[in-house]
């Protein structure tokens, strides 16, 4: 499988991607999206704009010049087939795909060096120069600290009123005990007084038979 490059912004195409233009001449330009081929057909310089990798090579934000970087080179050089070359081919180009990333992070880390002193020393001359700045962030931060204290309060205001909702429940949940239990006596009192009117009747009974 052969990817290409766009011919615009050096981004990879995929096979069954992208767009093939052919020139009069049969030159085969290919390109990632419409996006390059439009600017393409305006004749637009690739490394005036700063969405391409012509720009970023232009400005030193990309590695240009690297042993890796040579081996990506198309070669039509006709070799016969070879296992063991093979294999070698694929474990070299993992290797150098390795190198090549571990150069790239290296390069980013010594370009970006001093970036955060000199944001700082920016930083610093503008709030000099615009006191009002600090003004401004003293209202935002009290605005903030505000904001979460009304926060705090509507969370324990919430919190008080399920405590509330829940001493209710239980003083309800103890007066329908109480009246269960005052109903189960009133019942056991109507029973021993039934069965005393038995015993009683049966005791009357009793002695009228016996006379």
């Amino acid at each position: 499988m052969r990817i290409y490059q766009c011919h615009f912004c050096s981004s990879p195409v995929y096979p069954l991607h992208g767009i093939t233009f052919v020139r009069n001449d049969a030159k085969e330009f290919r390109f990632c999206r419409s996006k390059c081929h439009k600017a393409f057909k305006q004749r637009r310089n690739p490394r005036k704009l700063r969405w391409t990798k012509a720009f970023r090579k232009a400005a030193g934000k990309e590695l240009t010049v690297d042993s890796t970087l040579t081996f990506a080179s198309r070669r039509n050089i006709p070799i016969r087939y070879n296992r063991d070359l093979v294999a070698k081919t694929l474990e070299g180009m993992s290797r150098i795909e390795e190198i090549r990333q571990k150069r790239e992070r290296a390069f980013y880390k010594n370009r970006m060096r001093g970036n955060k002193e000199r944001q700082l020393a920016a930083d610093k001359k503008l709030v000099e120069d615009n006191p009002e700045l600090l003004k401004i962030r003293e209202v935002e931060l009290r605005r903030k600290a505000e904001r979460q204290q009304a926060k705090e309060n509507a969370i324990q205001e919430d919190d008080e009123e399920e405590e509330v909702e829940e001493i209710e429940q239980d003083e309800d949940m103890i007066d329908e005990d109480e009246e269960m239990m005052s109903e189960s006596e009133g019942e056991s009192e109507e029973e021993s007084e039934k069965i005393k009117q038995n015993v009683l009747l049966k005791n009357k009974t009793k002695r009228k038979l016996n006379k």
